[in-house]
């Protein structure tokens, strides 16, 4: 029951203090649950990302629900989740209530843009690690670029791009 409260508490603030969504929170994560708690590897972090990635739904709740269930079943993957989802649901509460009234003012205006650095940040940060864990080399370097470019400059789906990288990672896995 203890980690269920200490997983409860991690995404609480995770999801309290994470502007920006659910790759903005990927570091603090890192660090809470690799880094200081140990309760999974680097490796099996990263995994998690991926296959996080792919699932229908809100990211930051998504990874709750891994890492919660991973680290103590169904009880902790309801923990995590109420945690990193009960900021952001009072937060729209609370903003539904007043935002008529602020939805014009400058000042309110002048915060969100000055928040939009610090966003890009939080998300670059995490990006990079990715890039960095993904152990890219020259040979498959192509790979993403190529699928950035179809999806960007040919309107080519995300989905359609997922098939064919699982289908290709299963021909070349089973080549060699």
């Amino acid at each position: 029951m203890m980690i269920c409260f200490q997983l409860f508490r991690i995404f609480l603030n995770i999801g309290a203090f994470t502007l920006g969504g659910g790759y903005a929170m990927l570091g603090m994560v890192k660090q809470a649950i690799v880094e200081r708690k140990k309760w999974i590897s680097e490796d099996e972090f990263w995994d998690m990302i991926t296959i996080v990635q792919t699932l229908p739904g809100v990211f930051a709740i998504n990874t709750a629900l891994y890492v919660g269930y991973k680290i103590k079943g169904k009880a902790g993957a309801f923990a995590a989740m109420l945690g990193a989802g009960l900021p952001s649901f009072c937060i729209i509460i609370l903003i539904a209530m007043f935002f008529v009234e602020f939805k014009d003012n400058e000042i309110v205006e002048r915060i969100f843009k000055g928040i939009r650095p610090c966003v890009v940040a939080l998300i670059l940060a995490p990006s990079i690690q990715m890039i960095k864990s993904a152990k890219l080399t020259w040979k498959t370097m192509f790979i993403p670029i190529v699928a950035a470019l179809l999806i960007w400059q040919c309107n080519v789906s995300p989905i359609y791009i997922i098939i064919v990288a699982a289908v290709g990672g299963q021909i070349i896995r089973r080549i060699k």
